[in-house]
C-alpha cells in the first residue's frame, strides 16, 4: 500500500459491494417504550427516528 494510507492498485485488495448499503427490508421502527409504529423509510436508520407519541428514540422492528 503506498504511503500506507490504505490505497493501492486497482484490481488488488478486498472485494466490496457496491449494493444497497443500509436499504434493507421493508418494515416498521417501532418504540421499545409504547409500541408505537412507523413505516421504515429506506436509507434513514430507525435509531434517528425519535416516536411521534412519546419522544423515546425508535428501534428497527
Amino acid at each position: 500500500m503506498p504511503g500506507r494510507n490504505g490505497t493501492g492498485p486497482p484490481g488488488k485488495g478486498p472485494r466490496i459491494s457496491r449494493g444497497r448499503m443500509g436499504a434493507g427490508p421493508p418494515g416498521n421502527c417501532i418504540c421499545p417504550k409504547c409500541n408505537t409504529k412507523v413505516p421504515h423509510q429506506p436509507g434513514v436508520p430507525c435509531s434517528t427516528i425519535i416516536c411521534p407519541k412519546c419522544g423515546t428514540q425508535m428501534v428497527r422492528e
